[in-house]
This record gives C-alpha cells, structure tokens and sequence, in this order.
C-alpha cells in the first residue's frame, strides 16, 4: 500500500504576487528525512477552448518571457475575487478576446499541473457558438493579438509542431476533440 509522507516542518523561502516558494522538511513511509523538498505555490488557472458557429477556435497571440517567444495560445488567466472558475474563464475570454457565448461553458476537466512540485491545477472549458461582441479590455502588461483558427487545422498545427504553443492549449485541444466527436 502506498502511504503519505509526513511534512515535518514548513517555511517560506520567498514570497511573491505570482506564487511562493515553500521548503518542507518530509518524512517518507519508510524513515528516510528529506530535508529540503521546495514546493511552487501558484493560484489554480483556468483555460477555455472557444469555438465559434463556424467552427473556427479563438486564439490568442502573445509574447511568454519565459519562452523567450511568441506563442499562439487559449484564452486563459486567474479568477478574481469571489469568482467561480466558470465565472473567471468567461471574464478572461471577453477581457483577452471580446468573444462571448449564449451557452454555457462546458468544463472538460480539473488537473493539477504538476503535484510533484506546484500545488495548482487548471480547468478547461470548452465554449461554443461564440462570437464577437466587445473590444479587448487587457490589462496594462498584456499585449495580446486574437485570430481565428479551423478547429481541424489548429489540430493539425499541434501535431505537426508548426505553432509555437503550450502544452495546456495543445491537451485542451484534444480535449475538446474528444468531447465534441465521441
């Protein structure tokens, strides 16, 4: 049987507005001491696969200083507040794109994004018949350009690595795929 280790003591390593940094002393099941493992503490985020009535996939296009690159992406962001996820994703949708639906949002799953090491998880949401109905509204470190791609050719895109994208838009694609032709 697999067991939980024991944390046997915590501190905060560092502090910041976009995630901390935590350093846990552990107890394994069979008494080996870690003594350091670091664990990131970031928010949950959500994402959404928004498809219009022509069955084109809203994208979004932006510099990842990360990835020292430009990459064609899904909406996606943080809820604020009070928000629910669903409530978070909707906003992020208008603010990044302008786009918005008359359905409700679908959510195709809850993940944790890597519990080895990040205590956070992402929710998909898929989002049909959108459209354009707003202006952006980014906030002042976004610069974010949105197009239009074919459902079937951003599928082709992703396997053929001829996008640069993450790899949350490219598992909320298939996804979605999933779900739209079971």
């Amino acid at each position: 049987m697999v067991r939980r280790w024991e944390t046997t003591h915590s501190e905060y390593v560092y502090r910041s507005p976009f995630g901390n940094l935590r350093k846990d002393r552990c107890e394994l099941p069979n008494g080996i001491m870690i003594d350091e493992y670091y664990v990131n503490e970031y928010a949950d985020w959500v994402n959404a696969v928004v498809i219009t009535e022509n069955k084109q996939v809203v994208l979004v296009k932006q510099y990842r200083q990360a990835g020292q690159d430009f990459y064609l992406e899904i909406p996606a962001g943080k809820p604020e507040g009070n928000e629910t996820y669903e409530e978070g994703m909707v906003r992020e949708v208008r603010e990044e794109t302008g786009f918005t639906s008359e359905k409700r949002p679908i959510k195709l799953g809850e993940f944790m994004v890597n519990p080895a090491t990040q205590t956070n998880k992402i929710i998909t949401f898929l989002i049909q018949d959108a459209y354009k109905e707003f202006d952006q509204d980014l906030d002042d470190t976004e610069d974010i350009t949105t197009t239009l791609v074919d459902f079937d050719e951003l599928g082709e895109l992703i396997r053929n690595n001829q996008v640069k994208t993450q790899l949350f838009t490219a598992s909320a694609y298939y996804m979605a795929k999933d779900f739209l032709f079971r």
